[in-house]
């Protein structure tokens, strides 16, 4: 059930806290609009992060922060879709002026992670996940991704009389991915046709991230974020005393097997030399009491990797160690290598990418946009950015001063965002789109 009332909440949060960083002077060659738009819209950007940080929701669960993003997008004029893959909203503002089309995407769920920090927003949200109680926490930024693009929609609807083409806002659950059994994130967005009508020109998005300091921007062109898939590998074995393993077959020794052998994959499998591969454990569940070797034990993991090849190969390299190592053991594996089906591989298109790098050097500087080469992170932005040129950029989390290679990461119970991170996204972004949509690639 959605609170209300939802504003008010969120300007009084607003005025009760100060901001983290005042609003900067416009930059060199930054366009006057954009200073103007993001100085407007600042204070509200960040009382919308700080009240969803507070009111977290796991993915396809999203039904209070949708609820908040269509509102906005309602009191602005525009006529959102809801309900787009169980809690996405999209919103389509038509510029008084003939022009290309765009998209601009934010992501809005949270993560199972049990939040360890001191602001007075901090999450105190708990569920159960998997079985296990938990706590609900923004450990990745999509609290700033969401309010951004609140910010985005309200300053281009303020200029849309002067505004050329058309610009989509996305607002899309589940990037993390949605609960086993459900269908969610940006390929579920996708299939239920919200570019069946609006065919983009071309797609933005934007991540905050912790290995940047706050004022920085990274952009990487080609092959950005690696696919993302995972696994699942339960060996069966036969249950017995502890003291006598004889009398049995112990899938807790035949799972140390796989585990240590799978390391060949990228050890000495894969041309590594080539593109980066990782496979790793995440989980292994097996037994109940201490002397009892148990019938099974259950593993979960992920792979990454940036080739296609690579990663069917992979595929079929994971899943044969597994049967053969618990053949040799006298156990079995069933190996579903992947469980599920991941993410692609995030592509900035290069063309793309060149020509609005002066667009995020205007905004921070050129000395501040940096290229963070391969990220082994994954993204469902890929889907987009595989039906229409796309570009996916970071923006620095980490406060100046601080070294960002022991800042807590994303994912981390501490990942703090230094909130002058959102001024700097939505200046990105504007600034972004207002290029493109005022002087397109001409075809």
């Amino acid at each position: 059930m959605r609170a209300t009332p939802v504003i008010p909440l969120v300007l009084s949060v607003a005025l009760a806290l100060p901001l983290a960083a005042p609003a900067r002077a416009q930059s060199a060659g930054e366009r006057p609009e954009v200073a103007a738009a993001a100085k407007a819209v600042d204070a509200k950007v960040v009382a919308w992060r700080r009240d969803i940080h507070a009111h977290p929701e796991l993915g396809n669960r999203e039904t209070r922060t949708s609820a908040l993003v269509a509102d906005h997008l309602r009191a602005l004029g525009l006529q959102p879709r809801t309900g787009i893959a169980t809690t996405g909203v999209t919103a389509i503002l038509k510029g008084g002026k003939p022009g290309p089309r765009i998209a601009l995407r934010a992501d809005m769920d949270a993560l199972p992670v049990t939040e360890r920090t001191d602001v007075p927003f901090a999450s105190r949200v708990t569920t159960t996940f998997n079985g296990q109680e938990t706590g609900v926490m923004h450990a990745c930024g999509h609290d700033a991704h969401t309010s951004v693009l609140m910010g985005v929609a309200e300053a281009l609807v303020a200029m849309k009389d002067d505004l050329p083409g058309e610009v989509m806002f996305i607002f899309q659950p589940a990037e993390e991915g949605p609960p086993d059994g459900e269908e969610g994130g940006a390929e579920e967005m996708l299939a239920q046709g919200i570019f069946k009508d609006f065919k983009p020109d071309a797609v933005f998005g934007m991540h905050v991230f912790s290995t940047l300091n706050a004022g920085q921007i990274g952009v990487h062109a080609g092959p950005t974020m690696a696919a993302s898939d995972r696994f699942n590998i339960v060996v069966k074995g036969r249950q017995t005393h502890g003291s006598a393993p004889w009398g049995g077959i112990d899938p807790v020794v035949t799972a140390a097997d796989i585990i240590g052998s799978a390391q060949t994959i990228v050890s000495r499998r894969q041309n590594i030399a080539k593109q980066p591969v990782v496979v790793s454990f995440g989980a292994i569940h097996g037994g109940i009491r201490y002397n009892i070797i148990p019938d099974q034990v259950e593993m979960v993991g992920t792979i990454r990797t940036f080739d296609e090849g690579m990663r069917q190969e992979v595929f079929s390299e994971l899943k044969t160690i597994a049967e053969k190592v618990a053949e040799a053991n006298g156990a079995t594996a069933v190996a579903q290598v992947p469980d599920t089906k991941g993410n692609p591989v995030t592509v900035n298109d290069p063309a793309l990418t060149a020509r609005m790098l002066p667009s995020l050097e205007k905004v921070v500087g050129a000395d501040n946009v940096v290229d963070p080469g391969l990220t082994m992170g994954a993204e469902d932005f890929s889907f987009y950015a595989q039906q229409a040129p796309g570009v996916f950029f970071f923006v620095g989390a980490t406060p100046k001063g601080r070294d960002p290679r022991t800042a807590p990461s994303n994912h981390s119970p501490e990942f703090l965002l230094d909130e002058s991170a959102l001024d700097v996204g939505v200046r990105a972004m504007l600034q972004v789109a207002l290029d493109y949509l005022n002087d397109p690639p001409r075809g």
